[in-house]
C-alpha cells in the first residue's frame, strides 16, 4: 500500500508555464501520473505537454476531481495560490516553492487546518508512491525514478528532495523497497513534520519501517521522539543526520533555510542523542542505512 497517494491520485500545477513547472509536469506524465491541470493566470486555452492550462483552480476542480495541486510559484506568491487551492477544496497541498514569508506559511497551515487539508512543503520536490504515481518533481526524470524507487516495506521521510532519492536508491540497491517516500520540505517552518506523517504509516500494514534524513536546525527530531515514546509506535525507524561538522563551526547554515541552530536543543549531536534515547537507530553513514532497516526488521 501507500500513504496520501496511489495510482488513481489526480492533481494538477499550479504555475505550470514556468520553466521548472514544465520539466516537472513532462516528469509526472512520463511517469504515469495523472496531471488532468495546470494554473497560470491569464494563459487559459493553453496546454502543458497536453495538460490544460486554466486561469484559476476553481475552473478545474468544477470540471473534475482534483486530489492534489503542486505549487510553483515565485515565493510572494506562494501561499496566495496554496491558499486557492485549499479554498477549491484540494486536500493535499505540495509546495516546491522556497522560503516563503514565514508568517504567511503560518497562515496558510492555520487556513489548511480549517479545510482539513494537508500541506507538504514549502521548499520540497513531492510525494512519490513507487510504480503508482508521484506528486511533484521528486526523482527526476522518470526513468531515473524508476531506477532509484521500487515498492517495498519502508516509509522515507526527508527534509532534503535529493536525499530522499539518495536513500531510495540505496534501499532500493540492497532490495529494500519503499512504500511511500517524502520530501517534507526545507524552510524553517513545514506543513507537516516527520511526527505528523507517523500515524498514516502506523496505519499504512505494508510499511514495516521508517528512515529519515534529517538537519541540525529545528525541533522536528524532539517531536518524532516524543511520539515514538508516548505512542509506542510499532514502526523501527532509522536515521541519517548529517551535517555534524556544523557543531564545531556556530553561525554556519548548512543546506536548507531551515538548517538555522539557536542553541544545543538545535545541534546535530543533541539530536542524535534524543533519537538514540527514543530508539532510534542513527547510521554514521548513508551506506549504513540498509543493514540497520534489517537488524530493526529482525
Amino acid at each position: 500500500m501507500s500513504i496520501l497517494i496511489d495510482e488513481n491520485t489526480t492533481f494538477i500545477i499550479q504555475g505550470i508555464t514556468g520553466r521548472e513547472a514544465v520539466n516537472v509536469t513532462r516528469e509526472c506524465l512520463n511517469y504515469g501520473a495523472k496531471v488532468v491541470g495546470g494554473v497560470t493566470p491569464g494563459r487559459k486555452g493553453r496546454d502543458v505537454y497536453g495538460v490544460p492550462v486554466f486561469d484559476t483552480v476553481r475552473q478545474i476542480t468544477e470540471r473534475m476531481r482534483v486530489d492534489a495541486s503542486v505549487v510553483t510559484v515565485p515565493p510572494a506568491f506562494a501561499a496566495d495560490a496554496a491558499m486557492e487551492a485549499i479554498e477549491a477544496g484540494i486536500k493535499l497541498i505540495v509546495i516546491v516553492t522556497e522560503r516563503m514569508p514565514r508568517n504567511e506559511t503560518v497562515q496558510l497551515i492555520e487556513l489548511a487546518d480549517q479545510y482539513g487539508a494537508r500541506v507538504i512543503g514549502p521548499n520540497c520536490l513531492g510525494i512519490i508512491s513507487p510504480h503508482k504515481s508521484k506528486v511533484g518533481g521528486v526523482g527526476g526524470p522518470a526513468e531515473d525514478t524508476r531506477k532509484a524507487y521500487m515498492p517495498g516495506p519502508v516509509g522515507v521521510l526527508s527534509r532534503s528532495g535529493g536525499m530522499t532519492t539518495e536513500i531510495a536508491n540505496t534501499l532500493t540497491a540492497a532490495g529494500l523497497g519503499q512504500s511511500t517516500a517524502i520530501s517534507i520540505g526545507g524552510d524553517p517552518i513545514i506543513g507537516n513534520t516527520y511526527a505528523d506523517f507517523m500515524p498514516l504509516f502506523e496505519a499504512d500494514p505494508e510499511t514495516r519501517a521508517i528512515v529519515i534524513y534529517s538537519e541540525p536546525g529545528g525541533t522536528m527530531e524532539a517531536q518524532l521522539a516524543t511520539y515514538l515514546r508516548e505512542q509506542k509506535s510499532r514502526l523501527p525507524v532509522v536515521a541519517f543526520m548529517a551535517g555534524r561538522f556544523m557543531d564545531q563551526m556556530p553561525g554556519m547554515r548548512f543546506g536548507h533555510a531551515g538548517t538555522i541552530v539557536e542553541g544545543k536543543a538545535d545541534t546535530s549531536a543533541e539530536k542524535i542523542r534524543r533519537m538514540r534515547e527514543a530508539g532510534i537507530s542513527v547510521a554514521e553513514e548513508v551506506s549504513e542505512i540498509p543493514r540497520l532497516v534489517r537488524e530493526r526488521l529482525g
